[in-house]
Parts: C-alpha cells; sequence; structure tokens
C-alpha cells in the first residue's frame, strides 16, 4: 500500500472538481480526502495500491469543461492506513454554497454551448439534406428525360415494325400475284402447244 499527496493548482476551485477527484478515487477502490487550499489550489491526499494510485494521478489531470489542471505537485510515501474511505473535507457552508452555485452556473454554461453546437451540427445536417434533395430532383429530372427518350425509342421502334410488318405483305401480295400470272402464263402456253399440235403434259 501507498500513500500519495498532491497539489492541484490551476481551474480547480468551484469548477466541480472535488466531486470528480472523489468519484475517481472511489472507482480505484481508495482512501483519502480532497480539500481546497487558500487562495486557489486543492490538497489531495490517497492511499491504497500502487497500480490504482498511478491511475489516480493520471485520471485526476482533469482538462475538460470548467476544470484545467494546469499543474500536479505530486509526493509518494508509505501509507499510514488512516482513512477508512475517501470523502471531500469542506469548507464553511457560505462557500460551499457559492461553490456549488458556480458548479450549477459552470455546468448550465457547459450546456449552453453543447445546445448551440448541437443547433449548428443540425443547421448543418439541414443543409446537408437540402443539397441531397436538390441532387435528388436533379436526378429524377434525368431520369424522366431518360425515360421519355426510351418512349420515343419505342415509338420508333414500333414504327419500324410496322413498316416492315407493311413490307412483308406487300412482298408476299407482289409475290403472290407474280405466281398467279406465272402459272397463268404456262396454262396459256400449255394450250397454244396444243393446238399447234404437239404434245404437252
Amino acid at each position: 500500500m501507498q500513500r500519495v499527496e498532491i497539489i492541484a493548482r490551476g481551474d480547480v476551485q468551484r469548477v466541480g472538481f472535488r466531486d470528480a477527484v472523489q468519484r475517481i478515487a472511489r472507482n480505484l477502490g481508495l482512501c483519502g480526502t480532497v480539500q481546497n487550499l487558500e487562495p486557489y489550489d486543492v490538497r489531495i491526499v490517497a492511499e491504497g495500491d500502487e497500480a490504482a494510485l498511478k491511475e489516480f494521478v493520471k485520471a485526476i489531470d482533469i482538462q475538460d469543461g470548467p476544470i484545467r489542471v494546469q499543474a500536479l505537485d505530486v509526493n509518494w510515501a508509505a501509507a499510514t492506513g488512516e482513512f477508512q474511505y475517501f470523502k471531500i473535507l469542506r469548507g464553511d457552508w457560505q462557500e460551499e454554497l457559492g461553490e456549488r452555485f458556480d458548479v450549477a452556473v459552470g455546468l448550465l454554461h457547459r450546456s449552453i454551448e453543447v445546445g448551440e453546437q448541437s443547433l449548428m451540427v443540425s443547421k448543418e445536417n439541414l443543409m446537408v439534406s437540402k443539397e441531397n434533395l436538390s441532387i435528388g430532383k436533379m436526378m429524377l429530372e434525368k431520369q424522366d428525360k431518360m425515360l421519355e427518350k426510351q418512349d420515343r425509342m419505342l415509338e420508333k421502334q414500333d414504327e419500324t415494325l410496322g413498316e416492315i410488318r407493311g413490307m412483308r405483305l406487300d412482298l408476299r401480295e407482289y409475290t403472290d400475284r407474280r405466281l398467279l400470272r406465272i402459272e397463268e402464263d404456262i396454262v396459256e402456253i400449255k394450250r397454244s402447244i396444243r393446238e399447234l399440235g404437239g404434245s404437252c403434259n
């Protein structure tokens, strides 16, 4: 078991830093205390497994929202076993109430920032949706034009097929007339030959 004593410097008072430190320490199974130091710093004492303490030191170097840790002065020592759990050592009620208000204002400000960012993202998504809709309309218009061209091509194809059918009928009628004429000519030739006294089958 080891002990670590830390002085955290930066934006660490009146921003919810002690609550965050307590939550991290409890999640890692550490015991100890965290308290504000005049005028701006926070003192942390934690005891526990060395690996958990090293992870703790990394985790409390917070750079999120209103909390901005600028430096951690870390000193290691042997554990004393004086703590049963991890707790926040609070100041007088006026100081604590002021800190709670500051934390609430900070969270509200953060919520507003997140809301504004979400609104910007929503606007960007709306713009993208409008662009996609415009592209979709253009594609539909092109598709309609292509369908119109296909319809015209099918009409021309139908006309061509009609002309081919007409030509086949005309050719058949012409062929039938020619064959009939040839047959009539053959009959006439046979009759003439018989009249001339020849034989013809």
